[in-house]
């Protein structure tokens, strides 16, 4: 990095979740009754929703708390009774901003940046739409200049969110004066579908709905417990444009999640690592998306990495799943917290991806610790 060059870092991490909690060996007895009939499908959803990873996650809609015979999404229901994709997206409309705005408003206030100095506005969601969209409604109930540059990343899938970390660094470097607020919400659990095939429900077994927020800005002397952020780097893996499938229904949104993906990672990841790393030390960090279980497991087998290092990934597919973009950041914030408790020095890593396409972002991760304010003017490394 050239001294000319700004220190581009996240300066304040918020995260939000909905109110009903869904317990996983409750959500998995539940779906069994309503597979009564299909005894095959009931024995696979079993043991894909035990082996998965998730204990805990979080959903917008109450009726999927609710009885196999009461719950709309779950298999053995009329046709007419199964929520469309006009229903779903008009709880998506009323559910996806007030969660939007929590996550923001901690980001800011532990960012400790004010209103005015937002410059840019991105908007991260793949789960919902609609107009005027999201980020209008955040612009006018934060209170955010009417000016503020908006930038919406729709239908990108689990990759975006890190993308959209990507792009605030891109805007940013060129700009040192800019801030960046990341706003990303999916409430992914909408789109469970009442249906006895194993994609639908291996697809069911670990999504959960989140927002997680971030201001990215020019870092400063003030700004401690912090991921300053490198260049990022995007790539279109081979061979997987099909593995990763999220298409409009009648009844939500239908995707298919291919149990080949974790497979297809460990072929092709390995390039785009190398070229990232360009020679020098492997990354003591990985944040990386828990896009699955078998993803976390397929990295720390090829790279060797201690259980230390996917500890914060693994506990965030634990206890939320995946919320698709908004993920990321609960994994960065919960890898902060790590750090900060044993009191870890500076250390440097990777933050990755993965995303339809079969898409990987990447970005270079550096942590820079919390210190008493006499070691800064002592310590000419943090300043």
């Amino acid at each position: 990095m050239n001294e000319a060059d700004p220190i581009i870092a996240i300066l304040g991490i918020g995260t939000a979740v909905p109110d009903y909690r869904l317990d996983q060996a409750d959500t998995a007895r539940r779906l069994a009754e309503g597979l009564v009939d299909h005894p095959d499908s009931a024995r696979w959803a079993k043991r894909i929703f035990k082996q998965c990873g998730v204990d805990v996650r979080y959903t917008c809609e109450p009726n999927l708390l609710e009885s196999a015979e009461q719950c709309r999404y779950f298999p053995g229901k009329s046709a007419k009774l199964v929520p469309s994709t006009a229903e779903r997206m008009a709880v998506y409309k009323r559910e996806s901003v007030p969660l939007g705005l929590k996550a923001a408003r901690r980001a800011l206030s532990e960012g400790n940046v004010d209103l005015s100095e937002i410059t840019h506005l991105i908007t991260v969601s793949c789960t919902g739409q609609f107009l005027p969209g999201m980020d209008a409604a955040l612009v006018r109930q934060l209170g955010l200049a009417a000016t503020v540059n908006r930038i919406p990343l729709t239908f990108l899938g689990c990759a975006a969110g890190l993308k959209a970390v990507g792009l605030a660094q891109q805007i940013v470097g060129s700009h040192p004066s800019d801030k960046v607020l990341i706003v990303c919400v999916e409430l992914c659990t909408l789109h469970i579908q009442p249906s006895t095939t194993r994609e639908a429900l291996f697809g069911a077994s670990f999504f959960g709905d989140g927002a997680s927020a971030c201001i990215v800005g020019a870092s400063g002397p003030e700004h401690r417990g912090i991921f300053q952020l490198g260049k990022p780097y995007s790539m279109l893996l081979p061979g997987g444009a099909e593995e990763m499938v999220w298409e409009v229904g009648n009844n939500g949104f239908d995707l298919y999640l291919s149990t080949s993906i974790p497979k297809l990672i460990g072929q092709f990841i390995a390039e785009p690592l190398e070229q990232f790393v360009d020679g020098g030390e492997k990354p003591k960090l990985w944040a990386i998306h828990p896009g699955g279980k078998g993803i976390i497991d397929t990295l720390e087998d090829m790279f060797g990495l201690a259980e230390e290092q996917t500890r914060s990934c693994r506990t965030v597919l634990r206890d939320y799943g995946n919320m698709s973009s908004a993920t990321i950041l609960f994994v960065l914030d919960e890898m902060r917290r790590e750090l900060t408790s044993r009191g870890s020095g500076r250390a440097s890593g990777v933050a990755l991806a993965f995303g339809p396409g079969l898409t990987c972002e990447l970005i270079q991760i550096d942590y820079v610790p919390t210190v008493p304010l006499q070691a800064l003017v002592r310590d000419e490394a943090y300043v």
